[in-house]
């Protein structure tokens, strides 16, 4: 990423600008408060503020987040999923909580690198190294929950990612100059007092009372508290404009009966999480996505909170793709129909590829069909203490493992693509396909092709969606080539699309009839 401007960041602060809310943020020194660039405060003189990519960059120097602007509830920057490079995949694999679980070493084997050379390129770019990241993720995630919902502070606490109360405490004044309690108190100022659900640690007198909030989350708990966890509703913010429709008919119409479901308004899938399985409802509206989440634990709200945005490519800058696209005749009757597509990734890329493998030369309904069958002959049943009864979600996409050995009869498809499966399955095992968020997509793709049954379709489907690569262009896609053939031109002119082609092929798709088939690819 190149250095940021500061005489261009200073003219986004003075319009106020939401669309580069995410992207960085503004540090008054008058102040020691730090905004995202929509901020309604009074604009302060450009000779007092200082602009960093993080907020963890700006917390490292002292500065502790504003709390009018709320620069954690920002969508997060599209430069990482654009970008491609260590520094990308380590932000991705860092918000998809992997710290938190793995620590920085484990950060650093995931990605190939030592953790003095990780360290180094992060604080090179960033001015921070990979902890002080995560530790800013887990410091808004906490705020996010104690301000906007009635989660008790050591709910908070363990969903947030700390690994204690006391390291709770310590961030949260740290960070934000104020105690969780205070946090609680100053957002709902005269609420009555709620009936304290578990017993705080002595030593951290934060821990008081649970004051209700319904604007942005509403959360629900079961007796057991913190080993039961429970149900919570989030308000994910987007970028305008946000085609919500269009996204969700995508996801919707390619729903698996068992694993995920689609009413017309509704979208539910189940989620294999490190802390365990979990379900999340969807619903979209214009300005925003509402998120309810049953989870197995608490610890897997930032990592399911990740996996659905990513999903829904909800940190996209729609601004900049819709601008690149329309410039282009072909494309700019598909933008200015539906400004603000989206191109949908996953929350799990083995499972993309193996729809993906399933798909091979059928249709959507097809496909969903013979998935469907994989699902109930092999996934797992969905355990929760707070289920979402009624969803037609009772089970969880089969893993690597319970592909592998599956009796040949949970596949009802062609000998020659069941085993391609069991190839892909038996490789992300062995670790010699990686298919993750920290993948590198050229690297995933260069392995997958290396499988016997996996041609060049597959791969790119897999990198486009799975990874959520935006500038993957699948010209051996059926509906792709129909639809090209119905604007009267050839694939060659999918070079002028670069680097938003992922999204012009969603733009190709939705041209269609839902009858076309989704691909083709040849084993």
């Amino acid at each position: 990423m190149p250095p940021l401007d500061p005489d261009h960041c200073y003219v986004a602060v003075q319009s106020r600008d939401q669309r580069f809310d995410g992207w960085f943020v503004t540090a008054v020194r008058t102040t020691g408060i730090y905004c995202r660039p929509s901020c309604p405060a009074i604009t302060p003189k450009r000779v007092n503020v200082d602009f960093f990519p993080t907020a963890a960059a700006a917390q490292q120097h002292g500065f502790r987040a504003c709390k009018r602007c709320r620069p954690d509830a920002s969508p997060g920057s599209p430069e990482w999923n654009v970008r491609q490079d260590v520094v990308a995949r380590a932000m991705r694999l860092i918000a998809d909580g992997l710290v938190e679980r793995d620590g920085v070493p484990g950060l650093a084997r995931r990605l190939g690198y030592s953790e003095r050379h990780l360290n180094r390129v992060l604080t090179d770019e960033l001015g921070v190294g990979a902890l002080a990241i995560a530790r800013a993720q887990r410091a808004h995630t906490a705020r996010l929950l104690i301000e906007t919902t009635t989660m008790s502070l050591t709910d908070v606490a363990f969903a947030a990612g700390f690994g204690s109360v006391r390291q709770f405490n310590d961030t949260i004044r740290a960070v934000f100059a104020t105690s969780p309690t205070a946090l609680r108190s100053a957002r709902h100022p005269g609420q009555p007092r709620q009936p304290r659900r578990h017993s705080p640690d002595p030593s951290h007198p934060e821990i008081r009372s649970e004051r209700p909030a319904q604007r942005y989350i509403r959360s629900e708990f079961p007796t057991g508290g913190v080993g039961g966890a429970g149900a919570i509703t989030v308000r994910l913010p987007v970028r305008q404009p946000f085609a919500a429709d269009a996204v969700m008919t995508f996801i919707g119409e390619r729903a698996i009966a068992g694993t995920e479901s689609w009413d017309g308004t509704t979208y539910r899938r189940s989620l294999d999480l490190p802390g365990g399985a979990g379900v999340v409802g969807l619903v979209a509206a214009a300005d925003h996505v509402a998120a309810r989440f049953a989870l197995r634990s608490w610890g897997d709200l930032a990592a399911a909170v990740q996996r659905v945005r990513r999903l829904l490519d909800l940190d996209a800058d729609p601004t900049a793709v819709d601008e690149a696209l329309g410039r282009d005749p072909v494309m700019h009757r598909f933008v200015t129909l539906v400004p603000g597509r989206r191109s949908p990734a996953s929350v799990d890329a083995f499972e993309t590829a193996v729809r993906a493998v399933i798909g091979q030369q059928v249709s959507v309904t097809g496909a969903r069909t013979v998935a469907g069958r994989i699902v109930e002959a092999v996934g797992s049943p969905i355990d929760l203490v707070t289920p979402m009864p009624g969803t037609g979600v009772t089970r969880l996409f089969p893993r690597p493992e319970q592909l592998l050995s599956a009796p040949d009869d949970a596949f009802s498809m062609p000998h020659a693509r069941r085993d391609t499966i069991r190839r892909l399955a038996d490789a992300v095992l062995e670790g010699t396909v990686e298919l993750h968020v920290g993948a590198d997509p050229s690297v995933a793709r260069e392995q997958l092709l290396r499988l016997r049954g996996i041609g060049p379709w597959t791969a790119d489907y897999v990198v486009m969606r799975g990874l959520g690569h935006p500038d993957m262009f699948l010209d051996a896609d059926l509906g792709v080539r129909h639809a090209l053939e119905a604007v009267g031109v050839s694939a060659d002119r999918a070079d002028h699309w670069a680097p938003w082609r992922s999204y012009a092929v969603h733009h190709l798709w939705a041209s269609l009839s839902p009858s076309d088939p989704p691909g083709k690819d040849t084993p």
